[in-house]
């Protein structure tokens, strides 16, 4: 890793990356990153994979294929790099501890420590992102916000860096992430190549909005609340000003005001806006028209439509439907 010398260039030694994999990791948390590692070998800046679980030997990823051979942690040795892959089960339910002890083991050894996707969770519940921004997949930024109050959960972002502690977004960004790290340790050109020889944005347009639905996240806890957004979000194109939803649910704007805020984080306009945009790209997606999307998911114009677009995904609503609608060119 380019900070144990003040020239990454003039090392020759491969830099060692950990993998920290369990059963039920996801393949291609560990496959995605190991194959930018692997390319970054074949133009001359090495690299030395090592597959670590809590026991050793054999992992069973969620696909059911098997990764053979893994190390136990005190195998590793010094680390330049240790990497926790995710699985759905790191977030649906607290880390088991062989996988703690594991990953403390190993971060004790490495100069920088990265997570992919729910592997967020494992870093988190060991404290190390307290106080620091983290991202993780966007099913699953809520519930990492939640459970872990002290880490700054930034659920848009593909990947982000605070201090020596790295965070990806979920499962394919696994790969921006290494690119990040290979451009880190070896300059821009190395991380282009391997980018171009992979067929992948060396940094992708957009963040993980344009991935997920809009409405994610815990429903309302307040009865009120939470008929009024499922209201909404069965019409989006009806008149939902303040002063109307207020008076849909018997209660003041003010304290409808502070309920949005205290259980959804936002204000009523702004998620009104989000549940419209939903509709909007479902609709585009369908087959219809910008202006056809724009009026009947309540956001009015084709130029509301494009503000809200570039707004909130960071991208225009033709773009979207190109990207999004299929997979032939």
């Amino acid at each position: 890793m380019s900070i144990r010398t003040s020239d990454p260039q003039i090392r020759t030694s491969a830099r060692r990356v950990a993998f920290l994999v369990f059963d039920g990791v996801t393949m291609l948390d560990v496959t995605g990153p190991g194959e930018v590692f692997h390319q970054a070998g074949r133009l001359g800046h090495r690299y030395e994979l090592l597959p670590v679980s809590p026991g050793g030997g054999a992992v069973t990823t969620s696909a059911g294929l098997v990764l053979a051979a893994t190390a136990p942690a005190a195998a590793a040795g010094p680390l330049d790099t240790l990497l926790v892959a995710g699985g759905d089960l790191l977030a649906e339910a607290p880390v088991p501890a062989e996988i703690l002890s594991t990953a403390e083991e190993l971060a004790s050894r490495a100069e920088r420590v990265a997570a992919v996707c729910t592997g967020a969770f494992v870093l988190a519940a060991l404290g190390m992102l307290d106080g620091r921004r983290a991202t993780t997949h966007w099913r699953h930024a809520a519930t990492l916000a939640r459970r872990h109050p002290r880490v700054r959960v930034e659920p848009d972002a593909l990947h982000l860096r605070d201090g020596r502690y790295l965070t990806s977004a979920g499962i394919t960004a696994g790969i921006d992430l290494a690119l990040a790290l290979v451009e880190h340790d070896h300059g821009p050109e190395p991380a282009r190549a391997i980018a171009r020889e992979l067929v992948v944005f060396m940094q992708r347009p957009g963040g993980q909005s344009q991935f997920s639905a809009a409405l994610t996240g815990p429903p309302a806890r307040h009865p009120a609340l939470r008929a009024l957004t499922d209201a909404v979000a069965a019409d989006p194109a009806g008149p939902h000003t303040l002063p109307a939803m207020a008076a849909a649910t018997a209660l003041s704007s003010r304290h409808l005001t502070r309920l949005f805020r205290t259980e959804l984080g936002t204000t009523p306009a702004r998620w009104v806006e989000r549940a419209r945009l939903d509709h909007a790209r479902h609709l585009l997606l369908t087959g219809h028209t910008v202006t056809s999307a724009a009026r009947r998911s309540g956001l009015g114009s084709d130029e509301t439509l494009r503000r809200a677009f570039a707004r909130h995904l960071g991208t225009t609503p033709t773009e979207y439907r190109q990207r999004f609608a299929t997979t032939a060119p």
